[in-house]
């Protein structure tokens, strides 16, 4: 609270001396009152009441509000009360406030189940989409067959565009007159070139969609840039013309394959005239004003696309994403999403992005004044509070939201000044008024009374204070100008020693009268403070974003800091996901500061070394490649994934290694293994490179396990046989080798005992003679 702010710097603003009258009080900080029966009436109310003064005495107005219309939130859009139909609540307050003083509201939305639907299809006719061209013939039966899964009420249109027929953007020579494209072989027969047409108003009748595409033939013009951004404010501010329901919401789909021209670019052609933001169709349901006008500015196409409650839904393809998503931040309402290049997935991108849409709710402020500050605080269907935000997403269909909303007057403007603003959910029809007066005035000052003897008869009196005539002076008027008589300086010197009124003023009749400055105001008791010596930021006195009292910024809501330059607004610093810098980070001065080593990006969304990263990817991989996983369930893939993925059969070990990529695995319900890698490019564009499919081991054959088992056995004992037989082996040439040796030593032994004699036989010759013959006569018988 201020009043304690006040108390730490041992400053009590409302007693600086710089109020003379009530109203002068009040605007000096909404803690100050004034009473009208002491001496020193201007000052916080506690002191106030603790000096004497009785409350009926103390002029002390509040902020307040007050609900007007209020009825309740519908549940359902379809149906007998479709005119009756409630998204948002209250529907009319207002709010008396008071400079400084801030009060708050309640606003609830809920986005109704089965809303009527008007879709509008614009399509880009140049050559390049000749085959888009064949692919949607049968849209319109398509389109909404999906579309009734979604609602009961739902009508559909059809327009076309080219570009102006006028150099340098389209062919004008006069053999191009009636065909652009004479000449040109590949494909030689087209119609002349047009801003835009609308072929179909908004009905219920589809099939008149599909007769209308048949009929279509497509053109050429000569640049790249379309004149697409034409007919999308035609398509805008023509509602009588386009068929748009009040009771309805309104989409409007931009199909086209290359960039828009924008603003400035019709000087080319010698069109200085800027757009005026007004329906141009004539008889004919042609856009009569293309070669007279400049193209439209990206603030005009986003007020008026605002002002008729459309949503934007650019459908391009993928070269030109990153050009058309930086366009939906500077265009609320407006999503985009990737187109094929025959738009052979129209479909399923109208659905998402109608899913996307419905998904979120985002407030807008329109007729804001000047001198009044908002402050928004989202609490979603999570039940948690965000400071500075005024969006909810990843709602579902019947899901209620709330905004508080603190607001505050900066300044008084002139007595009986009424203002209004409107609060809208961006897209919806639905509408909260708001109507504003101030509460400057003093109830006091009612009781006015001039030439009053209180005040010498030579003032008025009002609200227990004189105001002197011309030449008076003094609490009372009693004295003049020039009379020194009574004069005492020591009144008018802060402290002993310190410079009368500060050097900024003079002394009379006991009072510092502060000099005049053209740098701003000088006041105080003693002429000690002043509203001009604040911080600067960049020059600017509390960066614009607060008020100079004394020295000291007294900042706006929605700001901090010893400047004001500090934003409190936590907008910027949400990420897709919802979360305050995708949990990775910290929002200081509405830019989000990561703490999470190896984060970046605007809101700490890049991170590919978080241990969080391969998890949340993850469900990008399973809601893009296999329709599975959490974003698959409730149609947030297209919106929350907007990742190039690179689908390979394997994974190169040259990707995996690189320092700058990361592996990541997880295991499918299957058991099988998805493998995929993430990296970011210099661009800042997230890259994911992941396998086709998973990898699955097959199962194991029985007969394949059996025989491999009794292998193993086998092999088991031929290998144990094997190393027995070496150990035995092994074993008896040991033992061979062993008695070798013996015996060797044997011999020796005996031939060297010199105790030992070999045994000699001698025979006579006569008996070996005998022994011989013997043995002959034995072998002959």
């Amino acid at each position: 609270m201020l009043f304690v702010l006040f108390l730490e710097s041992g400053l009590n603003v409302c007693m600086s001396g710089s109020a003379t009258s009530c109203e002068e009080c009040l605007l000096i900080s909404p803690n100050c009152a004034w009473a009208r029966t002491l001496t020193s009436r201007c000052d916080l109310s506690q002191n106030l009441l603790k000096r004497g003064c009785e409350a009926r005495f103390i002029e002390n107005p509040r902020s307040v509000s007050s609900i007007l219309k209020n009825k309740p939130l519908s549940s359902k859009g379809s149906g007998s009360t479709q005119y009756d139909v409630i998204q948002i609540q209250p529907q009319k307050i207002s709010l008396s406030l008071r400079p400084g003083d801030q009060t708050s509201f309640e606003v609830q939305v809920r986005p109704v189940e089965d809303y009527p639907v008007d879709l509008y299809y614009l399509m880009d006719l140049s050559l390049s989409m000749k085959d888009d061209l064949d692919t949607i013939r049968n849209l319109g039966t398509k389109l909404a067959e999906e579309m009734k899964k979604l609602t009961s009420n739902f009508r559909l249109g059809f327009g076309t565009f080219v570009d102006k027929n006028m150099s340098p953007f389209s062919y004008t020579a006069p053999k191009y007159q009636e065909n652009p494209c004479n000449g040109y072989k590949p494909f030689p027969n087209c119609v002349p070139s047009f801003g835009f047409r609308n072929l179909l108003s908004l009905t219920d009748k589809v099939d008149r969609f599909n007769e209308e595409v048949q009929k279509q033939m497509v053109s050429r013009n000569r640049d790249a840039p379309e004149g697409g951004f034409d007919a999308i404010l035609q398509a805008a501010v023509c509602k009588e013309r386009i068929g748009w329901r009040k009771e309805a919401y309104h989409l409007l789909v931009f199909a086209t394959d290359d960039v828009p021209h924008l603003a400035l670019d019709g000087k080319l052609a010698g069109l200085v005239q800027p757009h005026d933001g007004q329906c141009h169709l004539n008889e004919k349901n042609e856009y009569s004003a293309s070669t007279k006008m400049d193209y439209p500015s990206l603030a005009l196409l986003g007020e008026k696309l605002a002002e008729n409650n459309i949503f934007l839904i650019f459908a391009v393809t993928k070269r030109h994403y990153v050009l058309y998503k930086n366009f939906t931040a500077l265009i609320p309402g407006t999503t985009v999403e990737i187109l094929d290049q025959s738009s052979k997935n129209i479909i399923q991108l109208i659905v998402t992005a109608y899913n996307n849409i419905r998904s979120k709710v985002e407030l807008s402020v329109w007729d804001h004044p000047e001198d009044l500050n908002l402050a928004f605080t989202a609490t979603c269907q999570d039940g948690q509070s965000l400071s500075g935000l005024r969006k909810c997403a990843d709602l579902k269909i019947g899901d209620t939201v709330s905004f508080d909303i603190s607001v505050d007057a900066r300044s008084c403007p002139p007595s009986g000044t009424q203002k209004s603003f409107t609060i809208k959910p961006v897209g919806f029809k639905d509408r909260l008024e708001v109507s504003v007066d101030y509460r400057c005035d003093c109830g006091c000052t009612r009781y006015t009374q001039t030439n009053s003897s209180r005040c010498s008869s030579s003032g008025t009196y009002a609200c227990g204070t004189c105001h002197c005539e011309s030449g008076y002076r003094g609490a009372h008027c009693e004295c003049e100008e020039g009379d020194a008589g009574s004069l005492n300086l020591s009144a008018c010197r802060e402290a002993e020693g310190k410079q009368v009124c500060s050097g900024r003023g003079e002394c009379s009749c006991n009072q510092c009268w502060c000099y005049e400055s053209e740098f701003g105001k000088i006041y105080g008791t003693f002429c000690e403070c002043d509203d001009f010596s604040c911080a600067r930021h960049k020059g600017i006195l509390c960066s614009g974003h607060g008020d100079c009292h004394c020295g000291e910024c007294k900042c706006h809501a929605g700001y901090i800091g010893d400047n004001c330059n500090c934003s409190t607004e936590t907008a910027p610093c949400v990420s897709e996901d919802g979360r305050i810098c995708s949990g990775r980070g910290s929002c200081v001065c509405g830019r989000c500061q990561c703490t999470e080593p190896g984060a970046f990006g605007d809101t700490c969304e890049k991170c590919p070394t978080c241990p969080d990263a391969c998890a949340t990817k993850r469900e990008c991989i399973e809601c893009r490649l296999f329709n599975t996983g959490k974003f698959a369930d409730n149609h947030t893939c297209q919106r929350m994934c907007k990742d190039e993925i690179i689908t390979t059969e394997t994974l190169s070990d040259t990707v995996v290694k690189d320092s700058s990529t990361v592996l990541c695995l997880y295991k499918t319900e299957n058991d099988c293994v998805m493998k995929f890698t993430y990296s970011e490019h210099a661009s800042g564009q997230s890259v994911l490179t992941a396998l086709r499919e998973p990898e699955c081991a097959s199962a194991p054959d029985a007969l394949t396990v059996l025989l491999a088992v009794v292998g193993s056995i086998l092999l088991v004992g031929i290998v144990l046989l094997a190393i027995w037989k070496l150990v035995i082996t092994i074993h008896d040439r040991r033992e061979f080798a062993r008695f070798q040796s013996a015996r060797s030593r044997a011999r020796y032994e005996m031939a060297s005992n010199p105790l030992y004699k070999q045994p000699i036989s001698t025979h006579p010759v006569e008996t070996v003679f005998q022994m011989y013959s013997k043995s002959y006569n034995g072998g002959v018988h």
